[in-house]
C-alpha cells in the first residue's frame, strides 16, 4: 500500500534529519489514521484510493498555502512548501493528459457532462483531475 511507503520515507527522514519531509508525511499518515477510523464505523477498509484522495487533498491545500506566501512575498516559506509538495508528489499515480482525456471521452456514446463525469470518476478515480475533465467535457457540449 501507498501508506507503507510512506511510513518508509517518513522514517528515513527522521534519520536523515530532514523537518521538511517529516512534517508533511506526518500531516499525511495522521490524515490516513483519521480517514481508516472513520471509514471502520461504517464497516469499510481503506485503501490506496482513499489514500491518493488524502495526498490530493493535501497538495491543493499546499498549493494555495504556498500561493499566499508568494503574494506576501515569503520566498523561504514557499519554497518550504514546495519541497514538501514534491516529497508527497511522488506517491501519486501518474495523472492522464487532456489529449487522454479527450481519447476516453471520443469512445463514449453519450457525450453529456453528466455522463462523462460518472464515467470518469468511476473508472479513473485518482489518475485523472476531474476538474480537468470537466474543461475538456464542456468543449463537446
Amino acid at each position: 500500500m501507498i501508506i507503507d511507503e510512506i511510513k518508509k520515507a517518513n522514517m528515513q527522514a527522521l534519520k536523515e534529519r530532514n523537518q521538511n519531509a517529516r512534517a508533511i508525511y506526518s500531516i499525511v499518515m495522521t490524515r490516513f489514521m483519521n480517514r481508516s477510523i472513520e471509514l471502520k464505523e461504517v464497516g469499510k477498509e481503506m485503501n490506496d484510493e482513499e489514500t491518493i484522495r488524502i495526498i490530493q487533498k493535501t497538495l491543493k491545500e499546499l498549493s494555495e498555502e504556498k500561493e499566499g506566501y508568494e503574494k506576501v512575498n515569503n520566498s523561504q516559506m514557499a519554497q518550504s512548501i514546495a519541497e514538501q509538495a514534491a516529497y508527497i508528489a511522488k506517491y501519486l499515480p501518474k495523472m492522464l493528459s487532456e489529449e487522454e482525456i479527450k481519447a476516453e471521452i471520443d469512445k463514449l456514446d453519450d457525450k453529456t457532462i453528466p455522463a462523462i463525469m460518472k464515467y470518469f470518476k468511476s473508472n479513473f478515480a485518482g489518475k485523472v483531475d476531474m476538474a480537468l475533465v470537466n474543461k475538456v467535457a464542456r468543449q463537446y457540449n
